[in-house]
C-alpha cells in the first residue's frame, strides 16, 4: 500500500497508539457545498473531532497519491479545484493511475479507511437507492460498500432526495446493522423523521461502540449506518423540503440529469429554492455527525 498511500503523520501516530482516529470525506468540500462554506465546514469538521478526544483524517486523492489527513493547503486545494473527479470505488483506479485529483464519496472514503486501518467515519447522508430506482436501478455504491467494508459510519440518514422506504429494505438484504441513536424514528438528512422506523435504536456512543467491537470480533464483515438527527432546532419542516425536492426532481428529470450528478444538482437546486435554510441545516447535521463520531471512536479505542 506505501506505494499508493500518504498518512500524516498525527494520523499515523494515533493509528500507532491505539487512539481514536475519525475519517471525513472530501466529496462535501468539491462538490457538496459551495465556496466558503465548503472550506469552513472542512475546518469545522475537524476541529468538532479534535474538541471531542479524536484525530480527524480526511481522505482524498491528490495527483493519484491517497492522502489520509489532509493539510491547510490541500483543504484550500480541494475547496477551490474546478477538475476534482467526483470517486466511488469504480473510479479510484483510474484516477490513481493517471495521477488526477479525485474527491471520495461514502464509498471511496470507507475503502481509503479501511487501507488505513481507520474504523469510524462521518458524513452528512448516505447515497441510496433514488427514488424511481426500482425502474431506473439507480442505487448508490455507498450500500453495497456498507456490507463488505469494515467502516462505521455516522450520518443524518441517508439524503431525503432518495427512496428511504427501499434503502431500508435493501440494506436490510444486505444485513447492514441501521442504528437511529437517541430515538426510534429513522432520520431523512434535513429533518428529524422520515415516516419509518429504524431496526435497531442505541442512545450512547458507549452502547455502538460495543456493537462494533461485538460484530466485528464476531467476524462479521462490513459496516454499519449510524443514523443520528439532525438537532431539533436545525431541522426543517417536512412539507416545506419535500415540496423543494420534488420541484428539482421534476428538473433533473427535464434536464435528463443522472448518474453521479443528480445528488451535486438536486442539493444545489433544494438550497435555492429554500433560500439557503438547507445549506445551513446540512452544515449543521454534518457538526452533529462529527461530533458523535469522535465520541463512538473514544469509546471503541478504549476497549479495542
Amino acid at each position: 500500500m506505501i506505494d499508493f498511500i500518504d498518512i500524516l503523520p498525527e494520523v499515523q501516530a494515533a493509528l500507532d497508539e491505539g487512539r481514536a482516529v475519525v475519517a471525513l470525506e472530501s466529496t462535501i468540500i468539491s462538490h457538496g457545498m459551495p465556496y466558503p462554506a465548503n472550506l469552513e465546514c472542512a475546518r469545522n469538521c475537524e476541529a468538532i473531532i479534535r474538541a471531542n478526544g479524536a484525530i480527524p483524517a480526511t481522505i482524498a486523492i491528490l495527483n493519484g497519491r491517497i492522502k489520509i489527513g489532509l493539510n491547510e493547503e490541500q483543504l484550500e486545494h480541494l475547496a477551490t479545484a474546478q477538475n476534482v473527479v467526483k470517486c466511488s470505488r469504480r473510479d479510484l483506479a483510474v484516477v490513481i493511475s493517471q495521477k488526477k485529483d479525485g474527491a471520495a464519496t461514502v464509498a471511496a472514503t470507507m475503502i481509503m479507511a479501511e487501507l488505513a486501518g481507520i474504523r469510524f467515519f462521518a458524513t452528512g447522508g448516505v447515497g441510496g437507492v433514488h427514488r424511481g430506482g426500482e425502474n431506473s436501478m439507480d442505487i448508490s455504491a455507498d450500500l453495497t460498500e456498507l456490507s463488505m467494508t469494515d467502516v462505521c459510519v455516522v450520518s443524518a440518514g441517508v439524503k431525503s432526495i432518495l427512496d428511504i422506504e427501499r434503502t431500508l429494505e435493501y440494506l436490510e438484504t444486505l444485513g447492514v446493522p441501521v442504528v437511529s441513536y437517541g430515538q426510534d424514528a429513522f432520520p431523512a438528512f434535513f429533518t428529524r423523521e422520515s415516516g419509518f422506523n429504524a431496526p435497531i435504536r442505541l442512545d450512547s456512543p458507549e452502547a455502538i461502540a460495543q456493537m462494533m467491537l461485538t460484530k466485528w470480533d464476531l467476524g462479521l464483515i462490513g459496516g454499519a449506518m449510524i443514523a443520528n438527527p439532525i438537532p431539533a432546532e436545525y431541522a426543517m419542516g417536512k412539507d416545506e423540503i419535500d415540496a423543494a425536492i420534488n420541484s428539482a426532481l421534476a428538473s433533473a428529470d427535464i434536464l435528463g440529469i443522472k448518474g453521479k450528478e443528480i445528488t451535486p444538482f438536486l442539493l444545489d437546486a433544494v438550497k435555492k429554492l429554500t433560500e439557503g435554510k438547507s445549506l445551513e441545516a446540512n452544515l449543521q447535521l454534518v457538526y452533529n455527525n462529527s461530533e458523535l463520531a469522535a465520541k463512538i471512536a473514544v469509546a471503541y479505542s478504549k476497549n479495542a
